[in-house]
């Protein structure tokens, strides 16, 4: 079993999305290693959640699915664009978070939902792995 130190890549999924499936396919077809990341079993953080974000150039507001939240009892309407509210809240509801996040070992990150996406982290995947 590879350790996610010991990995190419490590994948924030979700095993009901099909995105997240298709990443990690696309992952395993190109031989890179990769640990998958359960996470709404082992949420992340607000620390991991902002260092995350960082890597991606986004803010919270940017990876939030907020379609969703009204279904899980939480309003986002009038929510201030202000970073830590909104860390929070995607920390106490990581379902919230759109996925699948692959993040490669170069420091590199994505929230690879199209092929574009998932083609980049895969090539950064096989970079690290060679």
């Amino acid at each position: 079993m590879t350790t996610p130190a010991e990995a190419s890549a490590v994948v924030w999924f979700n095993p009901a999305c099909s995105k997240c499936r298709l990443a990690a396919g696309a992952l395993e077809e190109a031989g890179a290693s990769f640990v998958v990341r359960r996470y709404l079993e082992d949420p992340p953080s607000v620390a991991e959640l902002s260092a995350v974000l960082d890597r991606l150039g986004l803010e919270p507001w940017d990876i939030t699915r907020v379609g969703d939240a009204p279904a899980l009892g939480v309003s986002l309407d009038g929510l201030p664009r202000e970073r830590s509210a909104w860390l929070a809240v995607l920390a106490a509801h990581p379902e919230l978070i759109q996925r699948p996040i692959v993040l490669t070992a170069d420091g590199s990150a994505w929230v690879a939902r199209d092929p574009g996406s998932v083609a980049a982290a895969v090539a950064a995947a096989g970079r690290d792995a060679g």
